[in-house]
């Protein structure tokens, strides 16, 4: 395979994605903190919140090895699909089962969605950022102002 040059993502992507991945997970976490549901029922819903996104991250960084030519179990790879698909079908099953509104079922599904999502992209970033390698200084002909004959005399 060949390997291109990694391309650094842009600094509003990279705070668009943190800012939906904490959007996504804190709207999750403080519908289940206001959810009139059994102890148990949010002990559930947050650990599905938590498998999901360890799922959805490990899926991308096995789909990118690959691509990458870096070697990935094949069990590896299947768990990883697998345990995504656990926790979309948990999530499912436990919302068409809870006795919530249609609009807060379909308020945790999004919110799920949201974080499964921004995950993927801030792992994605992550590792772009650090396959990219540090972030040189700018050249001085970027700064026209900062040249010799723009620079202010001191006063006299």
């Amino acid at each position: 395979m060949t390997q291109s040059t990694p391309t650094r993502p842009t600094a509003a992507f990279v705070g668009a994605s943190w800012l939906a991945l904490l959007a996504g997970s804190l709207a999750f976490v403080i519908g289940l903190w206001n959810a009139r549901l059994a102890l148990s029922e949010k002990g559930f819903y947050l650990t599905l919140l938590l498998y999901g996104l360890f799922a959805a991250v490990s899926l991308q960084k096995c789909v990118r090895d690959r691509i990458e030519g870096i070697s990935v179990s094949g069990i590896y790879f299947a768990l990883s699909w697998i345990s995504v698909g656990a926790a979309l079908v948990l999530l499912s099953t436990g919302l068409w089962n809870a006795g919530l509104a249609p609009s807060e079922k379909g308020f945790y599904a999004m919110a799920f969605a949201l974080s499964l999502f921004s995950a993927v992209a801030v792992q994605k970033n992550v590792r772009d950022l650090e396959a990219a390698g540090p972030q040189a200084d700018p050249p001085v002909e970027s700064f026209p102002l900062l040249e010799e004959p723009y620079r202010i005399a001191p006063p006299r």
